[in-house]
């Protein structure tokens, strides 16, 4: 017996694998292996890439311009998991269908996406994984 699936389904499936993987430990600890959170943290400030200092601020960047239209990101890895942070950045409307953060990962379901990133996820998954792995050194000084 063949079950089928809508894309709603298929997409509320994913989410709980994902949480399963996390909830055993073993989404982050194979996805955080071999990454760079210098290279991440030039995802976060690179206009062409993340440019997430747009929308966002760190206390302690010393770049001028941060954001304030998303969430302050100082000390995110004491209130975000690895697994939640990259839900975050890979598809903001998991959590919030309202969101007016961009998909940096996901690439279905669209709309007014320039020419070049057409079919394709602004972040590759290394270079999410390098965000990711930049965000997770976000902590409060001890």
């Amino acid at each position: 017996m063949t079950i089928k699936l809508g894309p709603c389904s298929t997409k509320r499936l994913l989410v709980l694998l994902v949480y399963a993987l996390a909830a055993v430990g073993l989404l982050s600890e194979v996805a955080m292996a071999g990454t760079d959170a210098e290279r991440g943290r030039e995802v976060f400030l690179d206009r062409d890439l993340g440019h997430c200092v747009l929308c966002h601020r760190v206390a302690h960047l010393d770049i001028t311009f941060q954001g304030n239209i998303g969430p302050d990101l100082t000390a995110v890895a004491d209130r975000m998991s690895i697994d939640a942070m990259r839900e975050k950045v890979s598809d903001p409307t998991l959590s919030n269908p309202n969101s007016t953060m961009p998909s940096y990962y996901r690439t279905h379901g669209l709309e007014q996406v320039a020419l070049e990133y057409r079919g394709r996820p602004v972040l590759t998954a290394a270079q999410l994984q390098d965000l990711l792995a930049y965000l997770a050194t976000l902590k409060q000084a001890e």
